[in-house]
């Protein structure tokens, strides 16, 4: 029994080179982190859009449906400008203090942002998760960062609800 010398020397495709086309062709060349991470990125967003806002009544959920919240605002007038949205017939054009604007809320947005990544980084350890698997789940190169920003996050938003009191 003898094989063919092509069968011996073509590897056989690899399943994963096949669903990113910027996946490098030598399989000795690490992955780029930027581009393993904005697949992550794509990926988990699309997981949880099938998951989590697959009908109406899940996607209703997840905003009020008569108040912009501050991040809302922020990205839509940033996709407006950019073009990735539309106006509509009639609407007017996002002008400086549209940009103004939204430039105010950006402080409001970051704060929401940072409590719910604490409440979410609270959620995981009290759910077992380890350093490790939250500072991979970040896109943070090692354990050690990922609790030294949950400790920054933490305090800064202690501080911002003092504050607010």
């Amino acid at each position: 029994m003898t094989s063919k010398p092509s069968d011996a020397s073509t590897p056989s495709p690899d399943p994963s080179s096949t669903s990113s086309p910027s996946a490098p062709s030598d399989p000795f060349t690490a992955p780029s982190a930027d581009e393993a991470r904005a697949q992550r990125t794509y990926t988990s967003l699309f997981r949880i859009a099938e998951r989590h806002a697959a009908t109406d009544g899940q996607r209703r959920r997840q905003v009020h449906p008569h108040v912009l919240g501050p991040h809302e605002a922020v990205r839509l007038v940033s996709f407006l400008l950019s073009g990735a949205a539309l106006l509509e017939d009639g609407e007017p054009e996002v002008d400086r203090a549209d940009i103004t604007a939204a430039l105010s809320l950006l402080p409001l947005a970051r704060a929401e942002m940072d409590e719910l990544e604490v409440g979410l980084l609270e959620m995981a350890r009290g759910r077992g998760m380890t350093w490790p698997e939250i500072a991979f789940g970040l896109g943070l190169q090692t354990p050690q960062a990922a609790r030294q920003r949950y400790e920054r996050l933490a305090s800064r938003t202690e501080r911002t609800a003092d504050s607010a009191e």
